[in-house]
């Protein structure tokens, strides 16, 4: 990248071939932003790095694909070795996302430039993208409810949008199921979309606990649902928060805090149980178990499961990922759902003790109409 004084004064940025001599394609798309010295800056660098990268993969700009861009964007991405290749940039930092946003940009932008000059046509027909506006999209355009149509660009790293730092972004559910390898790992990401579940709770599940058919034997709820049963012996060490009273009674759970199952867990559920959870289950009779490994068969630990979560952040490139942060997401959806009801919400997920639900809040049943209507809501969304 050189910085050169044109004829009126003005400084600007072009590309120069390692000879000397001006790059033509760079110097013909730099002109665009002769008055924007910051954007000009930003993208000669930018564009010097792909440049350089072309080179030493020694594409033509009319056999790049947009595989190769693709290739690209996750090189210079790259933190580690990964399988496109070493990280570019050697000894430079990788780009951030902002970054990325930027290059993903700067590489549309040029690339659909070209095609327009009649070269790499059809890359140029790849990158000039478009999709469906979203509310946000028509909130902030003149006449946004006209809109149909979007700019997209395919190079763009996927933003998080959350709505609370606590909470998961928009979509993580969705990309968390695409990226976790196991029937027991997408039980556990619905159960804690569409339950609420605490960690704790769900890891310290017995299968007996489980009741979900219509009118179970226990006569608590005629719909499908799930004691939560707080154990001290349990040998995962999970734990329940909450101490409910409960009783095992002719081999039936009663009592423990209910929880009401979505059609989805119970999907989940049959999934797991069919093709991964071992017939004898070492004795012990809990819902989740390790599936890998000498522990084969033994209770799968919290411990386990928060594990199981960072490694799909990091896949799923949402970063760090906490099951308690489904929680949060579970809650403000039910709120959402049922209009701001507080008593929905919280006998939803459990927030409170009997006792406070009692006596300050009130307790909203749970076969009430409009508590069953939230949560179907809730569960059809998210489905």
């Amino acid at each position: 990248m050189q910085e050169v004084r044109r004829g009126d004064g003005r400084r600007s940025c072009t590309i120069v071939w390692p000879e000397g001599a001006v790059h033509d394609e760079a110097d013909r798309y730099l002109r665009r932003y002769d008055g924007e010295p910051g954007t000009q800056r930003t993208y000669a660098f930018l564009l010097v790095d792909h440049l350089r990268w072309l080179q030493r993969e020694e594409l033509a700009f009319e056999a790049v694909t947009l595989r190769d861009l693709e290739r690209y964007m996750g090189i210079v991405g790259a933190v580690v070795l990964m399988p496109l290749g070493e990280p570019w940039r050697l000894g430079k930092r990788p780009y951030g996302r902002n970054t990325l946003s930027t290059a993903a940009s700067c590489l549309k932008a040029f690339y659909v430039g070209l095609a327009a000059d009649g070269r790499n046509v059809e890359l140029g027909r790849q990158l000039d993208a478009t999709r469906l506006p979203s509310k946000a999209d028509r909130n902030r355009a003149l006449l946004g409810h006209v809109k149909t149509a979007m700019p997209a660009n395919p190079l763009a790293p996927r933003r998080n949008s959350r709505r609370h730092p606590k909470m998961l972004p928009d979509g993580a559910r969705d990309r968390l199921l695409e990226v976790v390898t196991t029937a027991r790992d997408r039980m556990v990401v619905t159960w804690l979309y569409d339950g609420g579940f605490r960690i704790g709770e769900l890891c310290g599940l017995h299968v007996a606990d489980l009741h979900l058919r219509e009118r179970a034997e226990c006569a608590e709820a005629r719909s499908a649902h799930v004691h939560i049963c707080h154990r001290d012996g349990n040998p995962n060490s999970a734990r329940v928060k909450s101490k409910y009273p409960w009783e095992l009674v002719d081999g039936i759970v009663r009592g423990g805090l209910i929880r009401r199952a979505s059609p989805a867990m119970i999907h989940t559920y049959f999934e797991y149980v069919t093709n991964e959870y071992p017939p004898a289950a070492g004795g012990h009779g809990m819902l989740l178990v390790q599936l890998a490994g000498e522990g084969h068969g033994q209770p799968w630990s919290p411990d386990g499961a928060r594990a199981m979560f960072r490694r799909a952040g990091v896949r799923a490139e949402l970063g760090r990922v906490k099951p308690h942060q489904m929680r949060h997401n579970f809650a403000s959806a039910v709120l959402d759902a049922s209009g701001g009801n507080v008593m929905i919400a919280r006998d939803a997920g459990g927030w409170s003790s009997a006792a406070t639900v009692d006596e300050i809040y009130g307790h909203a049943d749970i076969h009430d109409p409009q508590f069953d209507a939230a949560l179907r809501k809730v569960w059809a969304a998210e489905s």
